[in-house]
């Protein structure tokens, strides 16, 4: 696979990372089946994998874990605090430590900061930045990053406030028509060395019937890796498939691929973008 820099650092990534959102039993996904998924992963040479203490109620993170009980060292694990205080953020990464089997983490993030009030929460006196800030000078941390998948001028505030390493933030080829991250927010990620992590691209399965044409659109991104959620092998192996033989997509390429899926870009498909769904309470669904 195609690796890719990491912001600015000299870390590389290859272009799909692995989203351990799904190998909980809410997705039909065993214990033994995600420990067999993630080492497949592993061994087939994706070292990104991204997981948060809200997915399904650190379940996810527990079976990490247990799958990377002896391959801590091949991967780089990010995780998430949804708590927006220092407080709250600092109970969350400890939790997150002892389920992951882990003395740290490589990358903390401000879990989807959907408003201009969500940002100065974690910026204001005793809010999450403390933790963070305290996290990396203890060793605890490496990387500091925010996420978000609603309104790319949140980021972009987020990132002239403070030199985050990293942003994880949706760009699904749906998500090119309103909001767009892809255009709001990315050009200025990039200018100023954040490393930008793409998420969403299935747009919750409406692109399935793309499904190539789909990850091909956001892996053409400036991106430094590209997190896909995973519950079966087969799904494994799909991506591994797709991003091994990945190639950029021309303009025309781009052009012809958004003509045809422009009627999805509505607010039952794009429900994180849309305020009717209160999209503030996404965290506890990413």
């Amino acid at each position: 696979m195609e690796h890719r820099y990491f912001g600015a650092s000299d870390k590389q990534f290859p272009i799909l990372g692995f989203g351990a959102q799904r190998i909980v039993d809410e997705h039909q996904c065993t214990e033994e089946d995600a420990i067999r998924i993630v080492n497949r992963a592993i061994d087939e040479g994706i070292t990104y994998l991204d997981t948060a203490p809200s997915y399904s109620d650190g379940q996810s993170e527990e079976r990490l874990g247990k799958a990377l009980r002896h391959r801590r060292s091949d991967v780089w694990i990010a995780t998430k605090t949804h708590d927006r205080t220092r407080d709250g953020s600092w109970r969350l990464l400890e939790a997150s430590l002892n389920r992951l089997q882990t003395d740290h983490v490589d990358e903390w993030r401000l879990h989807n900061l959907v408003t201009m009030d969500d940002l100065e929460q974690c910026f204001a006196k005793g809010g999450a930045m403390e933790a963070m800030l305290e996290a990396k000078e203890q060793g605890i941390i490496k990387a500091i990053s925010v996420s978000g998948h609603t309104n790319p001028e949140v980021q972009l505030e987020a990132i002239e406030r403070f030199p985050f390493d990293s942003a994880l933030v949706a760009l699904s080829a749906a998500d090119h028509f309103i909001y767009s991250f892809a255009h709001e927010f990315v050009p200025r990620a990039v200018e100023k060395g954040v490393a930008v992590i793409g998420m969403k691209v299935m747009a919750l399965g409406k692109l399935a019937p793309w499904y190539e044409q789909a990850l091909r659109y956001t892996f053409s991104l400036p991106v430094a890796t590209t997190i896909i959620g995973m519950e079966t092998m087969e799904q494994l192996e799909k991506n591994l498939a797709i991003a091994k033989r990945f190639c950029p997509m021309s303009d025309t390429e781009q052009l012809d691929f958004l003509k045809e899926i422009i009627h999805l870009a509505t607010p039952d498909v794009l429900r994180w973008k849309a305020s009717e769904w209160m999209s503030g309470e996404w965290y506890r669904r990413d």
